[in-house]
């Protein structure tokens, strides 16, 4: 497919309550400099049950454009209706460059959409920068665990596609343009949806929003068990934050895969982020460093998570965190 504009494209992933969720408002950020560099508009894609949050929360984070698909069957995400909506978009008006969150959502939508359109795509990239000498986007994704990082091009075929993840981009500015909002009329046959939820099951027994949080704290192999991560949880409510766990404690079935931190889990940036009893092998460290402020709290002190933590404590977390709490709550009192 030949491009008709230099347009970037990013997709608002949407609750089923139509509310915006964070991943597609961090992509406008580099969105924005990708579209100017090279000489388009940026565009928010909204397909919802219910669109005007979704659209107006684009506008309030600088796109030029909204283009909007509505209707009772996007309510939930339908890998039937979202495809055949996002692919009749992107065949009508042909846009550069099309930016999707790498999330559950996403990982499988992005796939059948360039499937759809023929195009490639890269996945979970975590940086994002236009290539002078062929002007394609440089599409920059950890492959071996993270050891290496792989600069991707889609030379051939348009629109160029990746998947992002979540919490590697910050969201830009507040700055409430008054963007140009079209409403597409494109409906979905619902009885071509082939798979429904019937019910949602949270296997942590409780909301884990790891991505949207702003203060993580997290276990590792060096909380010992399932019991340890009552100290992690008791930190974690003193300081109003979120529980996240590596991959080691939830292998060992500590904690659920809802609450972890890394390559294979979630990728995170919170304002302030707790590692307690984590070694900072490379696949979590790939899924955190861009945390704001990280505190880390390992008994050995050549840990490599000292690495990148901005404040590191040698001791056990066991004795450590009693005495983090205890100084909080003095504070906060």
């Amino acid at each position: 497919m030949e491009a008709i504009s230099k347009d970037t494209w990013i997709f608002i992933e949407t609750k089923a309550d139509g509310s915006p969720r964070n991943v597609g408002l961090e992509l406008l950020n580099p969105g924005r400099r990708l579209a100017d560099e090279q000489g388009g508009k940026l565009v928010g894609v909204v397909i919802a049950a219910e669109t005007s949050e979704a659209v107006q929360a684009a506008a309030n984070y600088g796109v030029d454009m909204v283009l909007a698909v509505e209707g009772a069957e996007y309510r939930d995400y339908s890998a039937e209706a979202h495809t055949a909506a996002f692919a009749y978009l992107i065949e009508k008006h042909r846009p550069l460059t099309v930016m999707i969150g790498a999330t559950t959502n996403g990982r499988d939508l992005a796939p059948r959409i360039s499937g759809r359109v023929q195009t490639g795509l890269t996945a979970d990239c975590t940086q994002l920068e236009i290539d002078e000498s062929t002007g394609c986007v440089a599409w920059t994704r950890p492959t071996f665990s993270g050891n290496l990082m792989a600069v991707i091009f889609c030379a051939g075929h348009r629109p160029q596609m990746g998947t992002v993840r979540p919490g590697v981009f910050k969201k830009p500015e507040f700055v409430r343009r008054d963007a140009n909002v079209v409403m597409e009329d494109f409906r979905f046959d619902p009885s071509g949806i082939r798979a429904r939820i019937v019910e949602v099951l949270d296997e942590a027994g409780e909301q884990v929003d790891l991505e949207g949080a702003e203060i993580i704290v997290t276990g590792g192999r060096g909380v010992g068990g399932a019991q340890g991560f009552e100290a992690i949880r008791r930190l974690a409510g003193t300081l109003g934050g979120t529980v996240g766990a590596s991959r080691a404690a939830v292998e060992q079935g500590w904690i659920p895969h809802a609450h972890q931190v890394g390559q294979t889990g979630k990728t995170v940036a919170p304002k302030v982020y707790i590692a307690c009893g984590i070694s900072g092998a490379s696949q979590h460290i790939a899924g955190m460093s861009a945390s704001e402020t990280i505190i880390a709290v390992n008994k050995d002190p050549n840990a490599a998570i000292f690495g990148v933590a901005d404040y590191g404590i040698v001791g056990d977390l066991f004795e450590v965190i009693p005495v983090l709490e205890a100084e909080l709550k003095s504070r906060l009192a």
